[in-house]
């Protein structure tokens, strides 16, 4: 009891430490950056401590750390909501926002493939085989594959268009977040035509909206205010719990996930050089949203975070809104690009395949495309990403349930780079639309 109570008093004083850094420095990134330092600190000494009071500890912490989640997971769908529709609200027109939406799905998938690229050519680098993982056993159930079994993309692409808004308001499909992003979007057009074919009605529902917006983003920057709390706690949560001598008979496969995920982050800092943008700039501006995606492993949770960072880089609302939403459940360059990538690098050798030729990538980064969209489809990240995959190119799929013990450690990098995925879709997207579409937001931000 006494070892607890120490541990809670420590925490406090290092969450009250934070706070007094937080009031004379006004950095968000600073702040989190000592709470990681300070978390990782706290949860290796408990890691070391190993008794049982640790197990207690982290449920005090968790209180902190998972509320913390649930409260950005709270903010998150009123965010998109008001977001995309007070954007719309101050445009002149309907016209932009079919184009705008397609831009950034392309950007999505586009990237996604460029991911499995990645993580094919890092897993095959390396020399990864199947065969050496053939007599593990594999955990995968049959339930497992007969959620991807009748996978097609008139199917997939239709469960993405909602039925009950208020059933996708309570987060009860997996595909909920772009639910309501598409019924916002529907919404936002209805709103445009009231207001050219009833101005007085129409001037109504826009002061409404705007208002309705400031109240929402003060409850946004309230729970962003407790990122360093949240991200401390979750922090301890993470290095108290690894247990790396549970995975070493899987630490080549491990190697590979973080190498590729590394070398996807370049990949993306080469597109922003490319752009006419600064990546140093960018990734100083993103990295709270990347630590707590590393920490949390959630892109639901981390998606305020995300568009306030988009925001904050120079991204219109509406674009960092619809992007960061819909990279919440498609388009992951983790979870659907590289993470079933290397399982494929590793399987084709034993079946006889090149993975690298030309031919064989026609048929591979497509399945890709379409498994980053069959994640929103049948959920569960990358080992669902996985099966659609495997089972596109016929591959056998055993291999998926061997790594299901390890996705916990990989999940973290995989998550991050999510999350950045969908803020590029976002910044790449912007440049692709042009200056127009960037002053349109300006001016309309301005009015």
């Amino acid at each position: 009891m006494f070892t607890t109570l120490a541990y809670v008093a420590l925490f406090l004083i290092c969450s009250w430490g934070v706070f007094k850094i937080d009031q004379k420095s006004q950095s968000l990134s600073r702040c989190v950056f000592i709470a990681i330092f300070l978390g990782a600190a706290i949860g290796i000494s408990l890691h070391f401590m190993a008794t049982e009071n640790s197990k207690t500890i982290i449920e005090w912490y968790s209180i902190i750390g998972n509320g913390y989640v649930n409260l950005l997971k709270l903010v998150a769908i009123p965010l998109i909501f008001i977001s995309i529709l007070s954007a719309i609200n101050k445009l002149e027109n309907n016209a932009g926002i079919g184009k705008m939406s397609l831009t950034i799905v392309a950007c999505m998938l586009c990237l996604v493939m460029i991911a499995g690229f990645v993580g094919l050519f890092t897993a095959h680098a390396i020399g990864l085989d199947a065969s050496a993982f053939g007599q593990m056993q594999s955990t995968l159930t049959a339930e497992d594959i007969d959620k991807t079994a009748a996978v097609s993309l008139p199917q997939l692409m239709t469960s993405l268009i909602p039925t009950n808004i208020f059933l996708d308001l309570t987060g009860a499909r997996s595909v909920s977040v772009i639910g309501i992003v598409i019924f916002t979007l529907l919404a936002g057009i209805a709103l445009l035509k009231v207001k050219k074919d009833a101005p007085e009605e129409g001037e109504k529902l826009s002061a409404g909206i705007n208002a309705i917006q400031i109240w929402v983003m003060k409850m946004v920057r309230i729970v962003i205010a407790l990122t360093p709390y949240g991200v401390m706690a979750l922090m301890a949560k993470v290095f108290s719990t690894y247990q790396l001598s549970q995975f070493t008979s899987l630490l080549g496969f491990i190697a590979a996930c973080y190498l590729a995920v590394a070398m996807m982050f370049i990949v993306h800092a080469i597109l922003l050089v490319l752009s006419g943008k600064n990546p140093i700039h960018y990734f100083k501006t993103v990295w709270p949203v990347l630590t707590f995606a590393f920490v949390s492993r959630s892109s639901a949770a981390s998606i305020p975070l995300a568009i306030s960072a988009q925001e904050k880089y120079g991204v219109p609302n509406t674009i960092a809104n619809i992007a960061a939403s819909f990279g919440s459940s498609m388009g992951q360059n983790g979870c659907a690009g590289i993470y079933p990538a290397i399982m494929v690098a590793m399987i084709a050798p034993t079946m006889g395949v090149d993975p690298l030729s030309l031919h064989f990538l026609a048929t591979l980064l497509p399945a890709i495309a379409l498994g980053s969209i069959g994640v929103a489809g049948v959920g569960g990240g990358g080992t669902f990403a996985s099966l659609i995959v495997l089972s596109t190119l016929n591959f056998p799929v055993a291999l998926v349930g061997i790594f299901i013990a390890i996705e916990p450690v990989v999940d973290m990098a995989r998550t991050a780079l999510n999350v950045n995925g969908s803020m590029m879709s976002g910044v790449l997207a912007t440049r692709l639309l042009g200056e127009k579409s960037q002053e349109q937001q300006h001016s309309a931000t301005m009015n």
